[in-house]
């Protein structure tokens, strides 16, 4: 099933308040979010052996670029909501 078919609803709420592109740059955040709640559900069941406090290697570089693209698409929204707010 596609995205557009799995999150239309999200789609259609977050377009109709944000515009097409930053509205389908929110739901990516969203979804962005849902992985990096999962993958911290893991981490704490997936301990690395040599430092007990922290989750194993591989899953902390998952948590690490889940943030950075939140990031990133976070700039993009903010830039197109300026680049808007100037045309006006």
């Amino acid at each position: 099933m596609s995205v557009f078919e799995s999150r239309k609803e999200d789609l259609e709420k977050y377009e109709f308040m944000m515009g097409k592109q930053r509205g389908r740059l929110a739901v990516s955040m969203d979804i962005l979010t849902d992985a990096l709640t999962l993958v911290g559900m893991h981490a704490v069941y997936c301990r690395n052996s040599r430092f007990p406090d922290r989750p194993k290697m591989d899953i902390e570089q998952v948590i690490k670029n889940i943030e950075e693209t939140k990031e990133l698409i976070s700039s993009v929204i903010k830039e197109l909501k300026q680049k808007t707010s100037t045309e006006s």
